[in-house]
C-alpha cells in the first residue's frame, strides 16, 4: 500500500489517472471472478460458446491478482535501482496489462477478437526489447562500469532478454494449467475437451514465434538506433 500511495504522490496526472482506472477494472474483475468462483458448479459442462466455467473465472482472478502485483513494479524498480523510467514506458506497461487481463479475460477478446493474443505477444515482445536495450544502456552511462557495449551484442542481449521473459510467461502458463486446472495454454476446447497431438501445442509454440518475431524486429530496430548514435559520438569526439 505504502508503494501505491508513493506512485499517485509523485507520478503525472494522465498517468495517475490511466494507472487508477486499469486498477479499479482489476479489482471489479477480481471480485466478479471470485463471486462466480464461489456460484459456479466444478462440475458443469457447458454446450454454449464461450460460456464460462467455473476454470474460467479462476483464472481471470488469478490474472488479475498477477496484474496488480505487477503493475506498480516499474516504480519499485525505479525506487530500488535509482533509475529513471519514461511515463511513455509506464503508460504503454499498463495499457498493455489493461489489453491482456481485462480486455483479453474478463471481456472475452481473446476469443471474440481475431488474433488479439498474437497482437499482444508481438507488443509485450517489443517492449520487452526495447527494455533490454534500456538495461545495457544504464550499465553503459553508469561511472562504475568501463566496458562499452558493441551494438552487435546490445542487439543480441535485447533479442534474448525479450525471448527469455516469453519463454517464462509460458512456464507460468503451464504451472497454472497443471496446478489450478485452467487452459491458459489452450491445450482444451471450451468444453474441457482436450486437443491432441501438435494441435494441443499449437497455441504455445504460436506465441513463443511471435515472441521471437518480435525480439527480433525490435533487436534489428536497436541495433541501427545504437549504431547511428555511436557513430555520431564518434564524430563529435573527433572535431
Amino acid at each position: 500500500m505504502k508503494l501505491i500511495r508513493e506512485f499517485f504522490k509523485k507520478e503525472g496526472r494522465t498517468n495517475r489517472i490511466i494507472t487508477a482506472f486499469v486498477f479499479l477494472s482489476l479489482i471489479l474483475s477480481a471480485v466478479y471472478a471470485t463471486v462466480n468462483i464461489i456460484l459456479s458448479d466444478p462440475g458443469a459442462i457447458s454446450s454454449v460458446p464461450h460460456e464460462r466455467m467455473k476454470s474460467d473465472y479462476t483464472l481471470i482472478l488469478v490474472q488479475c491478482l498477477l496484474g496488480m502485483a505487477v503493475m506498480f513494479l516499474p516504480n519499485l524498480l525505479e525506487k530500488r535501482l535509482r533509475i529513471t523510467i519514461p511515463n511513455a514506458s509506464h503508460i504503454a506497461f499498463v495499457v498493455f496489462l489493461y489489453c491482456a487481463i481485462y480486455l483479453g479475460e474478463v471481456r472475452k477478446f481473446y476469443y471474440t477478437v481475431s488474433h488479439w493474443d498474437t497482437v499482444l505477444h508481438a507488443f509485450s515482445a517489443v517492449m520487452l526489447g526495447a527494455a533490454g536495450f534500456s538495461v545495457v544502456d544504464l550499465l553503459n552511462s553508469h561511472e562504475n562500469v568501463n566496458v562499452r557495449l558493441a551494438p552487435k551484442f546490445v542487439a543480441l542481449f535485447a533479442f534474448c532478454f525479450a525471448l527469455s521473459f516469453g519463454a517464462l510467461w509460458e512456464i507460468y502458463e503451464f504451472a497454472g494449467d497443471n496446478i489450478l486446472g485452467l487452459n491458459m495454454q489452450k491445450y482444451a476446447y471450451e468444453n474441457g475437451v482436450k486437443l491432441i497431438g501438435q494441435a494441443a501445442l499449437f497455441d504455445t509454440m504460436k506465441d513463443i514465434i511471435v515472441d521471437a518475431f518480435g525480439s527480433l524486429a525490435m533487436a534489428i530496430f536497436g541495433y541501427f538506433s545504437l549504431k547511428k548514435r555511436y557513430i555520431s559520438e564518434k564524430a563529435k569526439q573527433s572535431v
